[in-house]
């Protein structure tokens, strides 16, 4: 066969995007959890459904913020325990639904030193599964905290996942035992 010039050029073109697929930015990355917990699915939304109010997290020192359940114009600051107060987290909620006892939100400000993603958006679900019995489920879609290649380790995909799962596993654990609690 004769290599001709329209050949080596699509060989060239080849060779630059087989090259260029490893060498892309982070993924995506998901983190889900959900509980069952032994009390009714309207009172543990009565619990979690204020997205002003994340007192049921156990990281959580304060919850303040403004616009009630209306999506697109409320906002939560989150200050967490064990700092000077300067360890906080802004989110802003993008959707909400008492019906369906679901709210969807995004962190618009946050230092990757506390929490080390980028981009994150969660849903925290609550459905009945029984007479007195609920489900919740926390789903987050975000980046690590280093947007580019060869992150340092407390900024990649592995810290990344360990600390959304380390939060969604406390925070759900902290509200089956303050649900159930005197049942």
């Amino acid at each position: 066969m004769i290599i001709t010039t329209r050949h080596f050029a699509l060989l060239a073109l080849c060779s630059v995007v087989a090259g260029g697929v490893g060498a892309h930015g982070p993924a995506r990355l998901k983190v889900e959890h959900s509980i069952a917990i032994q009390a009714p699915a309207d009172k543990v939304w009565a619990r979690v459904g204020n997205f002003q109010d994340m007192s049921w997290h156990p990281a959580i020192a304060s919850s303040k913020g403004s616009g009630d359940n209306t999506p697109q114009q409320a906002i939560r600051l989150l200050t967490l325990k064990g700092g000077d107060g300067r360890a906080t987290i802004e989110e802003a909620l993008n959707k909400y639904s008492a019906e369906n006892m679901s709210y969807m939100y995004k962190i618009t400000n946050v230092d990757v030193a506390v929490l080390p993603v980028t981009n994150y958006a969660a849903t925290i679900t609550v459905t009945a599964t029984g007479p007195g019995t609920s489900k919740v489920e926390w789903r987050g879609g975000f980046y690590r905290g280093f947007p580019n290649n060869d992150p340092p380790p407390n900024l990649n995909d592995d810290a990344a996942i360990k600390a959304v799962t380390g939060i969604y596993e406390s925070g759900l654990a902290a509200l089956k035992a303050e649900m159930e609690k005197g049942r």
